[in-house]
């Protein structure tokens, strides 16, 4: 076998070895029932007099009413954080196990990027839901009555591609006085 022959046999098998790392993220194992979706994100914030910051990967997302868990992984599949969120309590691990914690998910986001993310009402959108006891305007329904677009929280929210768990393509975007913030959720058909 040649030298050239040899590379490029390593180079293929090296994409296929890429390739299959960057397989779906995993479901997250639990009892009893509970709303499950996994899939892509992507994130791009453009905070006011400072660099944009961009990020995606994948999420595997289980909340049983009570415990939501949301694991965000690289896009070669490696965890790189775990948000679990109780009453009470939200916690973020880190992949290098440093914690950080807070009374909910929203200031606990507010903590780490110093701005406010929306995992509560995330927590309603990605069902294809207004998030009860806030108010909601703009609000916009396909045929089926499916919600399709609202602005709540400060966030507008785009709902396409449902299936029958809710929709496929969760976007949302908010600007204000410290910049400009994007989050767009992916998920995969069961």
């Amino acid at each position: 076998m040649t030298m050239m022959r040899a590379g490029r046999l390593l180079a293929g098998l090296g994409l296929v070895l890429v390739l299959a790392a960057c397989a779906t993220p995993t479901r997250i194992g639990g009892q009893g029932q509970a709303f499950e979706r996994i899939g892509r994100f992507a994130v791009n914030l453009q905070p006011v007099a400072q660099p944009p910051y961009a990020a995606q990967g994948g999420f595997s997302w289980r909340d049983d009413g009570r415990a939501l868990r949301l694991d965000l992984s690289n896009p070669l599949g490696s965890v790189l954080a775990r948000i679990r969120v109780e009453p009470g309590s939200s916690v973020l691990e880190r992949a290098d196990g440093s914690r950080e914690a807070a009374p909910s998910p929203d200031a606990l986001l507010t903590r780490i990027w110093g701005h406010p993310m929306p995992v509560e009402g995330l927590r309603y959108w990605i069902r294809g839901q207004a998030e009860p006891g806030r108010d909601a305007v703009g609000v916009q329904r396909d045929e089926q009555g499916r919600l399709t677009a609202l602005r709540q929280d400060g966030w507008d929210a785009r709902l396409s591609d449902y299936d029958d768990q809710g929709p496929l393509r969760v976007r949302l975007s908010r600007r204000d006085d410290q910049g400009q913030w994007r989050l767009q959720l992916i998920m995969d058909r069961p």
